[in-house]
């Protein structure tokens, strides 16, 4: 199954606009790679380190994820079926985890 991006949550969004042109390039050539992948590719790839974070859950319960966009920068997202949900963008590994 093809990995599917849901990029509509506006803290994500406002992160990431608010980005300095090669750093918002860097995350969108991320994202094109992430929407030819499979699930499993996305688990398994070395560059993309998917990590699950265990200090925190969604509001309902959901697991968080972290995974590397460009070399400054990881997302926080969840999976709902074949979608890949932004949460946020955070500029270094540390605070993603926090």
């Amino acid at each position: 199954m093809k990995v599917r991006l849901d990029l509509n949550n506006p803290e994500f969004q406002k992160e990431w606009f608010e980005l300095e042109k090669r750093d918002f390039t860097a995350v969108g050539n991320t994202m094109k790679k992430l929407m030819r992948m499979t699930w499993d590719q996305v688990y398994h790839d070395k560059g993309l380190r998917w990590e699950k974070i265990q200090s925190v859950r969604t509001g309902k319960g959901q697991v968080l994820y972290s995974v590397r966009m460009s070399r400054k920068h990881r997302a926080v997202v969840c999976r709902k079926d074949e979608f890949m949900i932004f949460i946020s963008l955070h500029p270094d590994h540390d605070s993603a985890y926090g």
